[in-house]
């Protein structure tokens, strides 16, 4: 059984870390579980939220399993696990549906990096954020470079990734890493993905196209998923399906 989990909530999904023994570090099966949750949470019309969170009071998450990748060849560590787990993470932050981070305690490495796919993060005071990749002779493989530079910026980036430093809740909170520092984050979690109640799950699903276009998150997906959207409901749309099925040359109203 795989050590990360999907518990529906009513229309609220959260993907939840359990792995204790080992800080909630990511595995290959977790990793597998976390794509197969993506695509269900994405298929399912009655999610509108997702929450992501994790079970040890001592970690988030402290990264990617050591015991996992270190045996590995390095074609096999650069092709399988550092690209497929950087491809998943980027499922997790491409999802449709809106995500919230509930940052319970330390986020190292993979995690922050898991953390930072969310749309926005509540952190723990207690709870620190850091790359310490370096100390064990790699370097950031799912976005630390990519994505973390976009939410906390090039110069915290280098402090963490070069120079081992670790960020409080407070900087990450100034930085706008965080939306709110808690002492419940996973409640607080919940009740900002239940705040999306009574709004349009289509407006606000289109909303993160358009904002995930504009920062560079697969742009080219998101504007032809825009596009798509537009040309979906017109009459030329139906008249062209319509005549390939009729085996007919179609005659466009253009509206």
């Amino acid at each position: 059984m795989s050590a990360l989990h999907l518990i529906r909530h009513g229309p609220i999904a959260e993907i939840r870390l359990d792995n204790p023994a080992k800080l909630n570090a990511f595995t290959s099966e977790m990793l597998s579980a976390l794509e197969q949750h993506c695509a269900e949470v994405e298929k399912d019309p009655a999610i509108n939220a997702v929450v992501i969170s994790a079970e040890d009071s001592k970690a988030f998450c402290a990264g990617a399993d050591i015991l996992a990748w270190s045996e590995l060849e390095p074609f096999e560590f650069a092709r399988h696990w550092v690209r497929e787990g950087h491809r998943i993470f980027d499922r997790v932050a491409r999802l449709a549906k809106p995500t919230v981070a509930a940052i319970g305690a330390h986020a190292f490495g993979g995690g922050l990096e898991f953390a930072a796919t969310a749309d926005i993060r509540v952190m723990a005071p207690q709870a620190t954020l850091a790359l310490p990749e370096a100390s064990v002779g790699i370097v950031p493989g799912w976005s630390g470079t990519q994505r973390l530079i976009r939410l906390l910026g090039e110069p915290i980036v280098k402090e963490i990734a070069l120079f081992g430093r670790r960020i409080s809740a407070e900087r990450a909170f100034a930085a706008g890493f965080a939306a709110e520092i808690s002492d419940d984050p996973r409640a607080k979690a919940f009740e900002l993905a239940e705040g999306l109640a009574g709004k349009s799950p289509r407006a606000v699903e289109v909303a993160k196209y358009m904002i995930h276009a504009a920062v560079g998150e697969d742009t080219n997906a998101m504007i032809e998923a825009l596009g798509a959207g537009m040309i979906s409901p017109t009459a030329d749309r139906t008249e062209g399906v319509a005549a390939f099925r009729e085996k007919r040359k179609p005659e466009f109203p253009g509206n």
